[in-house]
């Protein structure tokens, strides 16, 4: 297995939706990583082979950016998991 240059990686093209006999499930996904994730990786952050370093306020923002479709996600998440059985109990309880 050839893993190339480390130090300087070379990308390629973005992933390719494989050849399925569900394509609409497969695009709906593809879509769906679109959304959550339209911004691209900052590879400058990203440090091979220096010293551990601190980062900046900069560096902290733009990580976060990258990564605002996840936290949108999992905010949406924490909310469905606390909010759905609290409804449920109160439909349950009170019977209004």
């Amino acid at each position: 297995m050839e893993l190339g240059n480390i130090s300087q990686p070379s990308y390629g093209p973005g992933p390719e939706a494989p050849g399925s006999n569900t394509p609409g499930l497969v695009t709906m996904a593809h879509g769906f990583l679109r959304l959550v994730q339209p911004n691209s990786l900052p590879i400058e952050l990203i440090r091979f082979g220096q010293p551990q370093s601190t980062f900046s306020q900069e560096d902290i923002h733009e990580l976060l950016l990258y990564e605002v479709g996840f936290l949108v996600c999992a905010a949406i998440g924490v909310l469905f998991v606390i909010l759905v059985p609290l409804v449920g109990c109160c439909f349950c309880c009170c019977r209004c």
